[in-house]
């Protein structure tokens, strides 16, 4: 199972419900089954595989919908929605999660205002750790992540609120390309390309497009 969307979801709640402890009583069928499928969903979204991103996000969601929790609900959503902050698909909304701030925690609801580039000063002390330097604009915010995906999140949240750095730039690249993610390393490239296009470096700029024309020609992965 995908560890990075694991850890990603245990910083989202803060009683870790959906990370199925080792040690203790045997987490039920439904919150195992509804990790996996979250997991599953995340790395299918960050490969590009679109169509098994959404069927394991239904099953997830089917799952958690058994607990009556709308908190458990809330946390699926938001990590949803962060597989595309990571990836720069920053115009689209997280309705799944607005259908449930109502009875979402005072922190997911600080979340949900940081993937938009728009937390309140107050609600940053809620955030995962992580996340709080990127939340504040700190120009090293991601030298403290070692999570990928936390990382990437962290730099789609300094991109959309105009603070990210060429170093930032930079590591979003080496990150998604050190885990094989294609989904945002062409975001991220492109970011880089628009940069470099705009400093008036060709030779950077040429070397970039043949990168990108790379990754968008390699076989999508094979799902069993």
């Amino acid at each position: 199972m995908n560890t990075t969307a694991t850890k990603l979801a245990a910083l989202l709640m803060a009683a870790g419900l959906l990370a199925g402890c080792s040690s203790g009583p045997r987490a039920p069928d439904w919150q195992l089954e509804a990790k996996g499928s979250m997991d599953r969903s995340v790395a299918a979204y960050m490969e590009g595989n679109s169509r098994v991103e959404t069927a394991e996000l239904e099953r997830a969601r089917g799952q958690l919908t058994r607990s009556g929790r709308a908190d458990l609900l809330a946390t699926a959503e938001l990590l949803h929605c962060a597989t595309r902050v990571a990836s720069l698909v920053l115009d689209e909304p997280c309705s799944g999660f607005e259908k449930l701030r109502p009875d979402a925690t005072e922190a997911q609801r600080a979340y949900a205002d940081y993937l938009k580039g728009r937390v309140q000063p107050q609600g940053i002390a809620l955030l995962p750790e992580t996340q709080r330097a990127a939340a504040a604009g700190n120009a090293g915010a991601l030298d403290g992540i070692t999570d990928p995906l936390s990382r990437l999140v962290a730099a789609g949240v300094l991109l959309q609120t105009g603070k990210a750095s060429p170093a930032v730039i930079r590591q979003a690249i080496d990150t998604a390309s050190a885990q094989g993610w294609r989904r945002p390393l062409l975001a991220w490239l492109g970011v880089e390309l628009r940069r470099v296009e705009q400093g008036g470096d060709a030779d950077q700029a040429d070397r970039l497009r043949r990168r990108i024309e790379l990754t968008q020609n390699m076989p999508a992965p094979v799902k069993p």
